[in-house]
């Protein structure tokens, strides 16, 4: 190594939980998402050389250490910032589904990213962890809700700085993620986007943002099948995911409140009434999508409120 020091005692090992999240959230395009209880644990330690133990889902790829998301941006934080690079020993507990919408390239980043300040003594503080979580991801809200937790509303105001508002959801949230067998990839769900909106489209859709905020901040599920509304992004992908528009069939009735993409898709995020019996709406939407020749695995969760900036192994990690 050069003359820079290796990490002391103190600082060789570190635990990090990461939560999945849903982007979007029907017309908050590009600027909303939300933290669901689905974790990607990592676990680092310093060693001789890099190597990955992967458990859980994507096993095999979450094991692959060539061009793998959280060592790639490990080593291209570190060098950018002319510090040694580290080799490390990672044990990886997945279980965000990969490719399918749930904020998994995010919350790789971020671990990447959070082992670089933490092994490189980098010192950073949130705002620039999400800003350059979101350079690398192109947009700010899955990395914003995966670090802060609840939900967050994001806006990229330079190349790595980021504005955000965090906020804790009122009351309980339960939902049902619908994890279909294939892979969208979200340059491919972008393609199918228009450069130009009528100005209908897009009044409707900040009307509706803003009702899906105030529902969050007041507990209004009531107003989620109106503010749930999108004509900015899930009209055109509705073809690439047909999980989306079978569900929305379902919205009004029977416990479910709405149904939306799951980030880019194809994974469709289901809002669930806390009144209703949970096992008994996810049994009708089984149903639903058996009668409608669909194949989904469907996941139940809710909100996480903590984010991985706000667990005990980040909170409590000891610096140089």
């Amino acid at each position: 190594m050069s003359a820079k020091k290796r990490p002391t005692r103190k600082t060789q090992s570190l635990d990090l939980v990461l939560p999945a999240t849903s982007a979007n959230l029907g017309p908050g395009f590009d600027a909303a998402a939300i933290a669901i209880d689905l974790f990607l644990k990592v676990r680092a330690r310093v060693a001789d050389e890099f190597s990955i133990e992967a458990l859980g889902r994507d096993a095999e790829i979450c094991g692959r250490l060539e061009n793998h998301l959280i060592v790639t941006t490990y080593r291209e934080v570190l060098e950018a910032e002319g510090k040694s690079v580290v080799p490390l020993a990672l044990r990886v507990d997945n279980q965000i589904p990969v490719g399918k919408g749930c904020g998994s390239s995010a919350s790789a980043r971020l671990a990447g990213i959070a082992l670089a300040v933490h092994f490189g003594g980098l010192g950073w503080i949130d705002s620039r962890i999400v800003g350059e979580a979101s350079r690398r991801e192109h947009h700010p809200d899955n990395a914003a809700a995966c670090w802060m937790g609840g939900l967050a509303v994001a806006r990229m105001s330079g190349e790595t700085e980021v504005q955000i508002a965090s906020v804790t959801p009122k009351g309980k949230w339960p939902l049902l993620l619908a994890v279909p067998p294939e892979l969208l990839s979200t340059e491919e769900a972008r393609r199918v986007l228009p450069t130009h909106y009528p100005r209908a489209d897009a009044v409707i859709n900040i009307q509706n943002s803003m009702l899906l905020l105030a529902a969050f901040i007041q507990g209004r599920r009531d107003l989620l099948p109106s503010a749930l509304g999108d004509r900015i992004h899930q009209p055109y992908r509705a073809a690439l995911c047909p999980l989306l528009p079978a569900l929305q069939k379902l919205a009004g009735s029977a416990g479910i409140l709405g149904a939306v993409l799951s980030g880019a898709g194809p994974s469709v995020l289901v809002f669930l009434d806390p009144k209703a019996h949970p096992g008994k709406a996810r049994s009708r939407i089984a149903a639903h999508l058996q009668s409608s020749g669909l194949k989904a695995e469907l996941i139940p969760t809710s909100i996480n409120m903590l984010g991985a900036g706000r667990e005990r192994g980040w909170k409590n990690r000891k610096t140089r």
